[in-house]
């Protein structure tokens, strides 16, 4: 009798509308992945093996299906907010037990750790002091409120460390002739120089200090193979005191540009080095750093021709110590420290990991999904490596349902279950025609 295949219709149309009904009910789940159901027919075994008019005995769901498709994804407010553009799984912790999710809304607990809002900890790299990122074990991600240490001009070992100017010097500008001030504080007579510029300095404890730069014009011009050269002698004062007041003066550089306008001396940076003590006792003032503050001054890209004077570039590569002010997380998950003194720095990085088949894992709730033997084991990399996809700061992926296809399958199996009901509706007809035949 057709009760078996009408019943096993039932019961298949049901888990499908279980399913339909779950995809609708987590549309809007950040990060959820919507099912499908898979059906197969079912046969009675024989023993002596199936026949041409042999009947089926129903219908079964044979699998749930997770849809690992793309989900859009959606701008947010929050930088902590993370969306996984292509493969992979955010790998997660708690207590020991590892869970894997597509859900990016992150948050900083009250010590310091990334969670989520089931307080599971994003894992990842760690970064060393000095914002260094090795590959490791991964681990819970703490991150890191220390402010950061204040650097030395000079200090960094950086490709260019020190002061790096890049300066137009006007051909056309006469010659003058230094007068050295006549007290450590005493400012120059304008009339000593052409031109002026000042850049901030720091010292090993972070302080800063004001160096001023002033290029004069030598009457004397070097000489190189193609003739005479343009000179220009520079001379220094910090925090108002002259350089060659200190002990020992701040040397003077000596700038030769041949008659192409080419700096052609000093072929190397020229080095500086600053009396600190001299500096503070001339100005009335204490300071513990290091002394002297000593580093080197880049002028090789300076250039000597018929226009006005110009600074095209001046920098330095010291700075004073910063506080915390905020994250930022790139496309790879390397998460950066942003100060309050302007500077960056690695403090880790974030980690992804993909299955061979991500459908044999283990939906556990809270959008997280379980290793299984089926699933294979996770391949831990970081993101924009392999086959994993890219990150992308304040933003969410959002459910990839689509709510019209899971309206219209809500439809389909609500006739699919009418058609069976009626199936064995029309089977009890017949059956009570059978019992009242006389």
């Amino acid at each position: 009798m057709a009760f078996q295949q009408g019943l096993s219709g039932l019961n298949a149309s049901s888990k499908a509308l279980d399913v339909t009904s779950n995809n609708i009910a987590n549309a809007s789940t950040v990060g959820f992945k919507g099912a499908a159901t898979h059906f197969a027919d079912v046969y009675a075994a024989s023993l002596s093996g199936g026949g041409a008019s042999q009947v089926g005995i129903g219908v079964s769901a044979s699998a749930i299906v997770q849809q690992y498709t793309q989900g859009n994804i959606t701008t947010t407010s929050n930088s902590l907010d993370i969306a996984i553009n292509g493969n992979g799984f955010f790998r997660m912790s708690q207590d020991g037990a590892v869970t894997y999710s597509r859900n990016g809304q992150f948050h900083i607990d009250a010590n310091g750790y990334l969670v989520n809002d089931t307080q599971d900890n994003v894992t990842g790299y760690i970064a060393d002091a000095a914002g260094l990122i090795t590959a490791s074990t991964p681990e819970a991600l703490r991150i890191s409120t220390r402010s950061i240490d204040p650097v030395a001009t000079g200090a960094s070992g950086s490709a260019r460390a020190g002061v790096y100017a890049s300066l137009q010097l006007d051909s056309t500008q006469g010659t003058k002739t230094w007068v050295t001030p006549a007290t450590a504080t005493q400012a120059p007579n304008t009339n000593s120089y052409n031109y002026s510029t000042a850049l901030t300095i720091y010292d090993s404890l972070g302080n800063p200090h004001s160096m001023t730069m002033y290029f004069t014009k030598d009457a004397v011009a070097g000489t190189d193979a193609a003739g005479t050269t343009g000179a220009w002698n520079v001379h220094y004062q910090v925090d108002g005191v002259n350089g060659e007041s200190l002990t020992p003066p701040m040397a003077t550089t000596r700038l030769n540009f041949n008659n192409s306008g080419t700096l052609i001396s000093p072929a190397l940076p020229s080095n500086i080095s600053i009396d600190l003590a001299d500096v503070m006792t001339a100005n009335g003032k204490t300071n513990s750093a290091a002394t002297p503050l000593s580093f080197t001054i880049d002028y090789r890209d300076s250039t000597q021709f018929g226009a006005k004077f110009s600074v095209n570039e001046l920098t330095q590569d010291g700075y004073t110590s910063g506080n915390l002010a905020g994250l930022s997380i790139g496309p790879d998950g390397v998460i950066q420290g942003n100060y309050s003194n302007g500077q960056t720095k690695n403090l880790a990085q974030i980690v992804l990991a993909n299955f061979t088949n991500p459908n044999g894992l283990m939906s556990v709730g809270n959008n997280a999904w379980m290793e299984t033997a089926a699933s294979g084991q996770p391949r831990v990399g970081t993101p924009d490596t392999g086959t994993l996809g890219v990150l992308q700061s304040g933003a969410v992926e959002e459910s990839n349902v689509d709510l019209t296809g899971e309206l219209v399958n809500m439809i389909v199996q609500q006739r699919n279950y009418q058609a069976n009901a009626q199936s064995i509706k029309t089977q009890d007809q017949i059956m009570q025609t059978l019992v009242n035949i006389r």
